[in-house]
């Protein structure tokens, strides 16, 4: 083979004229100081609010006060591994979280990292941290339900899917348990599960995911945490990435849901950053903006319109209160901005009603339009035949002279109470609770003792999936009662009430 001069001379005629000069231009600064989990940068002129700035060793920073001589930025890592003097690479990346089917039965940081030790997360797709929410043309109302498998909230306090309905109560009585029941109702339907810790024990958090996976619901539930032991900035990060991560559901036409657990350590959180970047304070410490903090992230949760494809997404914040103090800056704050909320009171909760839901002050803004009519039947009965007996349960412990009228109307509220009780991890399906109700509602409990109601419950369930399977499967398909539905299930409920009585000897 016989090399062409003329040929060599003309490939390197084709090189020299395809060469473009390119100079990589990657704008640096410096550390001043560094401290508390705080640096200041110097030389980022053009930095953007929200950009992820380098450190050495790979440590990411998040760019948060833009002033005239120097950035405030908080360290999203090991803080030791930053001194004076060191150099900073701008990354022209605004924080975002990777998004995706790939992120279910996963459990990541802030930044949507892996801590599973499951290896790395296969997704192409990202989405900022920060994102507008839907404005109200792109809106739809909230129509359908979202099932907690709780009978008193969705009873009485009904969440819709698109809804934001706040867990508010003390510490220790039940308010995460509650969220997790609500993940563990939708192992059957085609909603997508967010738990986002904010500020909890690693510990507890693994306890949350051996349950959700337990229970057969991790595969479709991404935990994002963010423990006490990590920084600030990634507390206060992580319920603006967990929500992220359900809005790429949202936007697809599809349903999330998301719990924040809880918005209170996050504002405790964001409160320490505003501090160490020298934000003025105001109440209670809290920066001026601390509002807007829970507003722009709770606005996200929406119901959209047909149009974008009639996505939800629906989240249940929680809140602690201290010594059952709704009227505290952060409690107000958020109960403004909620549809509605479920308050949980220790006094039930130490007597032994659990879920502690306190039916006279929990309240949801959006009502009957997220219940079926089923639902409906049986809930405004409820509501009236409960709030009756609270107001006659004072009286009654004053004297035992009551007339039949009240004696019964006690009777009645004592078997409500008694059959609202659950077990954790025990959410029931909307047929299940409408029947319990309707069987509370319409006497048949009246003549049981209160003590075997929990028995009672569990055995009926099974004498109709045995024996009137029909009931159930109609009340799916109708989603009401009907004159048919009624006829069958009060000869079921009679006919197993008899036979309850009888094996247990309580005639």
């Amino acid at each position: 083979m016989q090399i062409k001069a003329e040929e060599i001379s003309q490939i390197i005629k084709d090189q020299i004229g395809g060469y473009e000069t390119e100079v990589n231009l990657k704008e640096t600064g410096t550390v001043i100081s560094i401290g508390d989990g705080i640096a200041r940068v110097y030389g980022v002129g053009n930095c953007m609010a929200m950009e992820l700035l380098e450190f050495p060793g790979g440590v990411m920073g998040l760019a948060l006060n833009l002033e005239a001589d120097n950035v405030g930025c908080a360290i999203l890592g090991d803080v030791r591994k930053i001194k004076e003097g060191d150099v900073v690479k701008r990354t022209g990346r605004i924080a975002q979280v990777p998004v995706g089917p790939a992120m279910e039965g996963r459990v990541v940081d802030a930044l949507g990292q892996p801590i599973d030790g499951l290896g790395a997360i296969e997704t192409e797709e990202f989405l900022h941290i920060e994102r507008l929410a839907p404005g109200v043309i792109a809106r739809k109302g909230v129509h359908e339900p979202c099932y907690t498998g709780a009978k008193a909230v969705d009873a009485m306090t009904p969440v819709g899917r698109g809804q934001r309905e706040l867990v508010i109560g003390d510490r220790q009585i039940g308010k995460t348990a509650l969220c997790i029941d609500a993940i563990i109702a939708q192992k059957n339907s085609d909603v997508h599960c967010i738990y986002v810790a904010v500020g909890q024990k690693k510990s507890t958090v693994a306890l949350v995911v051996e349950a959700l996976r337990k229970n057969g619901v991790m595969e479709k539930t991404t935990v994002v945490s963010a423990c006490a032991s990590d920084p600030a900035a990634m507390q206060y990060l992580a319920p603006f990435g967990g929500c992220s991560m359900g809005e790429y559901f949202r936007d697809r036409g599809e349903h999330a849901l998301i719990v924040y657990d809880d918005l209170s350590k996050q504002a405790v959180a964001y409160r320490e950053l505003s501090l160490l970047l020298r934000r003025p304070p105001g109440r209670e410490a809290y920066p001026g903006d601390i509002f807007y903090n829970h507003s722009r992230l709770l606005e996200r949760a929406s119901k959209v319109s047909d149009e974008l494809g009639a996505g939800s997404l629906t989240a249940l914040p929680i809140i602690e209160t201290q010594a059952g103090d709704v009227s505290a800056f952060i409690p107000t704050n958020v109960i403004s901005i909620t549809d509605g909320q479920v308050y949980l009171e220790p006094n039930l909760f130490f007597s032994g009603v659990r879920p502690a839901v306190n039916v006279g002050l929990s309240v949801s803004r959006v009502g009957g339009s997220a219940q079926v009519k089923a639902m409906k039947q049986v809930a405004g009965t409820l509501r009236l035949d409960l709030a009756q007996y609270r107001e006659l349960a004072a009286f009654a412990a004053f004297g035992s002279d009551l007339d039949s009228a009240t004696q019964a109307k006690l009777t009645r509220g004592e078997r409500l109470v008694e059959i609202l009780k659950q077990p954790q991890y025990q959410p029931l399906p909307m047929e299940k609770q409408v029947t319990i109700l309707y069987a509370g509602s319409n006497g048949f409990l009246d003549t049981l003792p209160v003590t075997a109601l929990a028995d009672y419950e569990q055995e009926l369930y099974n004498y109709i999936e045995s024996n009137e399977p029909s009931i159930f499967t109609d009340l799916v398909k109708e989603q009401v009662f009907t004159d048919p539905i009624k006829e069958k299930l009060n000869k079921t409920l009679t006919s197993f009430g008899d036979t309850f009585k009888a094996t247990k000897s309580l005639n």
